[in-house]
This record gives structure tokens, C-alpha cells and sequence, in this order.
């Protein structure tokens, strides 16, 4: 698929170009991103480089990852990173993953849960997607404090879920579908009381 940009508001959602790296190199010096993400540590100029130039495009290209650089549409600041992951279940079982980092001097003002509500829509509206699910390792209140803002909702903890360092974590995972955002789905959801 072609890079899709984004708008809402407040925000500007666009591939990343070789211009951002300074700026994604130095959001991701904040240990809190290594530490819940799969953003290497220590990060370099490096993986920004390879991330921005590499990564991002053979994701769309491929249709394996779909990444959005999140911008102030006043003033251009990076807020942070959007993404959708595991697109090989989207033809499969219209699932897709809601992944996401947020800017340390970006955080508490709503541009992530804004960001992800139109990542949200649009999966559900050109992509088709039915069930967008989300995971953090169980502890990380910051990501949970957004998908729960977004509409998501918390379906438990999933045992060794997140291999890190040389362990592995739980996770929390939840789930947002389009009835959840006032849009159709395709395939009707039959909650379990109703299917008896």
C-alpha cells in the first residue's frame, strides 16, 4: 500500500522522513520507550536511520506495518509514533494491532488517544478491519491510560506474553471493534449472551 497521511485537529499523522531522525533519536533517548517498546536500547542515530529509511517504507510496501510519524499540525513537533502491526491477520481474521510511543514532553495533553482514534477509524473503515486489539506489558499505566481513552477494552492479562531481556512479561490486552467508534462491521459480532 501507498503511505496514507492523516489529519485531525491538532495532528498531523505522516510517513517519517530522513529530516525526522534527530528528532525520533532523541524521543527515544527516554528509557521509558526501550523499556516498553521493542525500540532498541541504547538507540542510535543508527535505528532511527534504519527505522525511518527501512523499516517504515518496507512496511508499507509489503503491507506488514503500517507507520505514522504523529506531528503538531501547529508548529510540526513530533509527538511520537503510531502503528499497526500483525496486517498478515487482517485477510485472514480482520485483526490488526495498535501499536504506539509518545514523546516524553508530549505526554498528558490528549495527541496520543487523538492520534489513535483516527489510526482506529480508518483501519475500520478502508482497511476493514474488524477487531484491532492492543497489548502492553502489565505495569505500563501510560499505555493503558490511552487505550481505555480510545475506547478499548481491557479483556485481561496474558501470561508471558513480551519476551524482554532475557524474560518474559505479562501483558495486558484489549480490544476495540467498530461498534465501540458508532461504525458497521462487516461480519455482525454476536455477544455471548446473545448467541445461546
Amino acid at each position: 500500500m501507498e503511505p496514507v497521511r492523516l489529519t485531525t485537529e491538532r495532528l498531523t499523522l505522516r510517513p517519517l522522513t530522513p529530516s525526522d531522525a534527530d528528532g525520533v533519536h532523541a524521543a527515544c533517548q527516554d528509557p521509558q520507550i526501550p523499556r516498553y517498546t521493542s525500540v532498541p536500547s541504547p538507540y542510535t542515530r543508527e535505528d532511527a536511520r534504519t527505522f525511518i529509511e527501512e523499516t517504515c517504507p518496507a512496511g508499507w510496501r509489503e503491507d506488514s506495518m503500517y507507520t505514522w510519524g504523529v506531528f503538531t499540525r501547529d508548529g510540526g513537533h513530533l509527538v511520537g509514533s503510531m502503528c499497526l502491526v500483525r496486517l498478515a491477520q487482517l485477510h485472514t481474521l480482520g485483526q490488526a494491532e495498535l501499536g504506539y510511543w509518545t514523546a516524553k514532553e508530549r505526554r498528558g495533553r490528549g495527541y496520543t488517544v487523538e492520534a489513535a482514534r483516527e489510526v482506529a477509524r480508518w483501519a475500520f473503515e478502508e482497511l476493514g478491519v474488524e477487531r484491532l486489539e492492543w497489548y502492553a506489558e502489565a505495569g505500563n499505566e501510560g499505555s493503558r491510560a490511552v487505550a481505555l481513552k480510545v475506547g478499548f477494552r481491557m479483556e485481561g492479562t496474558l501470561r508471558a506474553k513480551i519476551p524482554y531481556s532475557g524474560t518474559r512479561r505479562d501483558a495486558w490486552a484489549g480490544s476495540l471493534l467498530p461498534s465501540d467508534l458508532g461504525l458497521p462491521s462487516e461480519t455482525p459480532y454476536l455477544p455471548f449472551p446473545e448467541r445461546a
